[in-house]
Parts: C-alpha cells; sequence; structure tokens
C-alpha cells in the first residue's frame, strides 16, 4: 500500500531521515518526492526512517543539519536508532554572515495591552508577589517554619484532596472499618493554593529553600546570590524578606552589591535579617521580627494595582522537558512562532538548555545581531562542553531513557528540535547563568537541560511568564514565573489534564498550523499576564526551585 503524506513528514527538503506521525508496518510504501522508500521494519509514530541507504560512518540529517553518523550499513526505509547512529553534529565558527529577518504581522495585536503589575524601574510584571528566601541552607528550617504561618495564617492555602484523603483514612481506621481511597482522586483535579481575601493584590508569597551558599567551591556561593537578586529584581516580585546566617561565603554585603549592579536604584520593600547578628537575642526574637516585618511588607504591596501595560512589556522564556519525537514539529515551534510574534512587538524572549542546542551554534551564531554576540554565545557553549568532559559526560549523554524511546535517538535530533522553540527572529545577546537579561529581543541564556535549573535560571533572568512543552509529561512549575505546560500530542493532554494548558496535538492531526497555534498561545499568555487565568503549575502550587551548582563541595 501506498501511505498518504500525512503519515510521516520531512521537517526540512535537505534531510534523509523522515518522521512517522503515525505506527507503520513493515513493508509499507512510502512515496515521497519522486522516492519510492520501503520500510525495512516496523516504525512507531514519533520515530524516524531513511530516505536513502546510509552507510557505516555515513551522515544523518534532521531540520536540515547534521544529527548523527551511522555506526553500522543502514538500508534506505530503515529505522534509525541508538543500535545504528550515534551523535555527531557541525562545528561552529563564529557569525559567518549577515541574517536577514522579515517579522510576522502583528497587526491584531498592536493595539492590546495587558493589566500588569508596574514597577518603578519600569518594568511589569504579570504577578504581585512577596518572596522570602534564605542566603545559605542553614536557613531552611526556618523557611519552612514561617512558610507554614504565612500560608496558613492568611489562607494562602487550602486543604488539597490528598490531605483530605488521609483524614478520612484515620476516621475509618479510627472507627473500625477498612480504610478505602475514595475515586474522587481520579475524577477531579487538585487544587491547592488560592488567594487570600485580604491581600486582593497579592497572589501570593513565595518561600525558597535550596543547599547552597556555604560549604562549596566559593564561585558557586557567588552566583547564587547572584541568581537570587535576580528573582528580587523581577518584575513579578513587589518585595523581599532574606535570611542570613552571618557566616556564609554568601554575605549580605555580597547580596545587597549584585542587587546594585542590577538595580542601581532599587526601591522594592526589602528586609534583611541575620541570625548570628551580635545585637540579636534569638531564633524566637528573630523570627518574630521577620513576621512582623514581612506582614507589614505585603500589606504595603498589597497596595499596587494592575493597570494596563503594552505586550512590549512581556518577559517570556520558553523551555521543553520530558520531550518526544513530535516536540520538535508541534509545541515547540508552536511557542517560537508565539515568541517571533512577542519580538515582533518589542518584547523579551529568553531560551535556555544550552545542551540542547548543540548541534544548532552555526545557526543560532549567524542569526545572531553582532559579532560579539555569536562569540559569546560560542564561548559559553564551549566552556560548558569543557566542563561536562572534565567530569566523563559529554552533550551526546543528554537524551533521557524517555526521549529515546519516544523517537530523540541523539542529542543532535533533540537539540535541533528544541532549538524550534527559538523561532526565527535575530538574537540580541547571549547571557550567563544569573545574568539579568537587559535588553529586549531574543536573548539566550546559559543553563542545563535539566528542567528545573533551567527553569530557575530563567525566572532569575527576568522571565514574567514560561512556556514549557512536553510529550511524555512534566509537572515542573516555578514560585515566581508562571508556567504555562504545553503538549506536543493530544493522547499526552487527555492522560494528563492536570498538569497540561494547552494541547498543541492538532498541529500533528492536521487540524491547524504551526502559526495558528502560536497566535493562540500568545492570546491565553495575554490573559494569564492580566491575571484572568492561572495556570495548572499555579493552581498545584509547583513552586520548583533549584540551584546549579557547577563545583565541589568542600
Amino acid at each position: 500500500m501506498i501511505t498518504s503524506r500525512k503519515t510521516f513528514l520531512q521537517i526540512n527538503q535537505t534531510d534523509n531521515l523522515l518522521v512517522a506521525l503515525q505506527d507503520l508496518k513493515a513493508g509499507t510504501v512510502i512515496e515521497h518526492e519522486g522516492n519510492t522508500i520501503i520500510l525495512q521494519e516496523d516504525i512507531a509514530a514519533k520515530h524516524k526512517f531513511t530516505t536513502e541507504a546510509i552507510p557505516k560512518g555515513g551522515k544523518a540529517f534532521m531540520y536540515g543539519v547534521l544529527v548523527g553518523l551511522a555506526t553500522q550499513d543502514i538500508a534506505k526505509g530503515g529505522l534509525i536508532h541508538t543500535f545504528n547512529l550515534h551523535h555527531a553534529s557541525q562545528n561552529f565558527e563564529g557569525k559567518m554572515k549577515d541574517y536577514p529577518w522579515t517579522a510576522p504581522n502583528v497587526s491584531k495585536w498592536n493595539q492590546k495591552s495587558f493589566m500588569g503589575y508596574h514597577r518603578p524601574d519600569g518594568q511589569v510584571g504579570t504577578q504581585n508577589y512577596w518572596l522570602v528566601i534564605p542566603l545559605v541552607f542553614c536557613e531552611n528550617r526556618n523557611i519552612e517554619l514561617l512558610k507554614n504561618a504565612f500560608i496558613k495564617g492568611l489562607g494562602f492555602q487550602k486543604n488539597d484532596p490528598f490531605t483530605e484523603q488521609v483524614i478520612k483514612l484515620k476516621s475509618q481506621l479510627e472507627a473500625g472499618q477498612k480504610p478505602s481511597i475514595d475515586p474522587f482522586l481520579k475524577e477531579h483535579n487538585t487544587i491547592l493554593v488560592n488567594k487570600s481575601t485580604l491581600f486582593p493584590n497579592v497572589d501570593g508569597i513565595k518561600f525558597l529553600t535550596h543547599e547552597s551558599g556555604c560549604g562549596e567551591n566559593k564561585d558557586d556561593s557567588l552566583n547564587l546570590v547572584s541568581l537570587l537578586t535576580g528573582y528580587c529584581v523581577n518584575p513579578n516580585v513587589g518585595g523581599i524578606t532574606v535570611l542570613s546566617l552571618g557566616c556564609q561565603h554568601s554575605q549580605i554585603d555580597v547580596f545587597k552589591q549584585y542587587l546594585k549592579e542590577k538595580d542601581p536604584n532599587f526601591s522594592k520593600p526589602l528586609y534583611i535579617f541575620e541570625q548570628q547578628d551580635d545585637e540579636g537575642s534569638g531564633v524566637e526574637k528573630m523570627l518574630g521580627d521577620v513576621i512582623l516585618k514581612t506582614f507589614e511588607g505585603v500589606v504595603e504591596i498589597n497596595k499596587i494595582e494592575r493597570k494596563p501595560a503594552p505586550l512590549s512589556k512581556l518577559r517570556l522564556g520558553v523551555k521543553c522537558g520530558g520531550s518526544d519525537g513530535f516536540s520538535g514539529i508541534s509545541a515547540n515551534p508552536a511557542i517560537g512562532h508565539t515568541a517571533d510574534l512577542l519580538v515582533a512587538l518589542g518584547g523579551t524572549v529568553m531560551i535556555a538548555e544550552f545542551p540542547e542546542l548543540c548541534g544548532v551554534e552555526q545557526e543560532l551564531q549567524n542569526r545572531s545581531v553582532s559579532n560579539e554576540v555569536a562569540d559569546n554565545f560560542g564561548k559559553l557553549m564551549k566552556e560548558y562542553a569543557r566542563r561536562a568532559e572534565a567530569v566523563g559526560a559529554g552533550f551526546d549523554m543528554n537524551p533521557s531513557p524517555g526521549n529515546i524511546k519516544d523517537g530523540l535517538i541523539t542529542d543532535a535530533i533533540k537539540s535541533a528540535g528544541a532549538a524550534k522553540k527559538a523561532g526565527s527572529s535575530p538574537i540580541v545577546d547571549a547571557v550567563g547563568y544569573g545574568q539579568y537579561v537587559t535588553k529586549e529581543g531574543l536573548n539566550l541564556v546559559c543553563t542545563p537541560g535539566n528542567d528545573v535549573l533551567a527553569t530557575t535560571g530563567m525566572a532569575g533572568s527576568g522571565a514574567t511568564i514560561q512556556l514549557f512543552t512536553t510529550g511524555l509529561g512534566t509537572p515542573t512549575g516555578n514560585p515566581i514565573s508562571p508556567m504555562v505546560k504545553l503538549s506536543t500530542n493530544t493522547r499526552l493532554a487527555e492522560k494528563l489534564p492536570e498538569i497540561i494548558d494547552i494541547n498543541c496535538g492538532p498541529i500533528i492531526s492536521g487540524e491547524k498550523t504551526v502559526e495558528e497555534m502560536g497566535e493562540e498561545i500568545l492570546d491565553y499568555v495575554v490573559e494569564l499576564a492580566s491575571g484572568h487565568i492561572s495556570t495548572k503549575a499555579m493552581d498545584l502550587g509547583q513552586d520548583d526551585f533549584m540551584f546549579w551548582r557547577r563545583g565541589v563541595s568542600l
């Protein structure tokens, strides 16, 4: 039989790999661009097969770039997998040519605005949070005590259905009944977090904990401080409480220095407490003072109300995690189009996870607005690769078992699809982990591929909303930067509705184009930025924070 074109896809006309859009049986005849291909084995949906015979050592191309070398002869119409293809990527040598860009038509959004929180530095937040942070892990217990006190005391959290189930099991046991679980858990979404009626203009109090700040490479302690000050400058934060032990590497003076560098005129409410202060009188007294000042601060930021702001004030982060073979052809290019729309409107976009830009470095360098930006990106990539190699790792080890099972065989295949989140606009800057993004347009932010390390880093670089695509299902969220979860396929959206906000599966089925989906996503972002809706991760209280430690512990 001859399949229709909708059963497979060639992403770039130079590719010698095709993507199966549905399960295809061995022996199926594929007619493509005058080329007759007979499938040599079953090809599962999301996996790839060859358009030509590739000899051992031969090159495999996808997305128009080198994605692997054959480790054995691969027949025409053969499945590519880890047993016959190994990661390979092209070299990069700096900006080689000019990059013309035609911006998409944004007339539909030119007169639109969102309702945001205007900050003195000119930034506009999509949320209004009070932030409580420790400079060192020694303060984590105190942070947890404060979290329990404020969240329960001010009504920012109600009992979740899981707690209700435990209460019910306890009651059943006390009554001599056989404990049983109510099917309620499978039939209802879980909503854990709600706003306090006392503070309608405060979207929450967020408490961070981490395992850093001392007893490690001093550079890591300083990088932590840089990241934390980025959270303070992020316009989604209205005020901050800082807890310090006193003897750690991440000193208060260093914190103030980094904060001044990011914002010389920083004027948000900021309260700093040090447990080892010579004038202090014990932890209980300190925590009492913390509670009072934090409460007063929350009262103060509650006076700030949402006001109209142009879409150019939006700061969008893009990320993928739990990726599958459809990520690079549905959800990733869809949010890439959203990114292009926002850049055309004068907004700011950030793409992270440098290991998942491996193989497309030359393309990104050519898209850079200057040689300086291109060279800085190249330097960050090479330094990251060097650090990985120093500990016996490498970008080729990036795909996870789940990635491979769902068709992402090499890091270059995964990376080329991941890079689609960046759309097609020029790259205005490349910044390191913990650095704050200051330029409007598309920025590259150096982070690991690890979901939480990357999303944590983008929030610290100033992202006020993050778009997160997933093909397998990832519950990641962020304390201050709302996370929109987008599924690459309809099956996932139906299987895990409690974590998916937007389904990009209609792109695969042909019901919608990438551009149509990208526009819908931007409309969703505007509603979210205005506080009209919340994401599933926000409703679940999914506040993941993880600092990227690069050195040894001492």
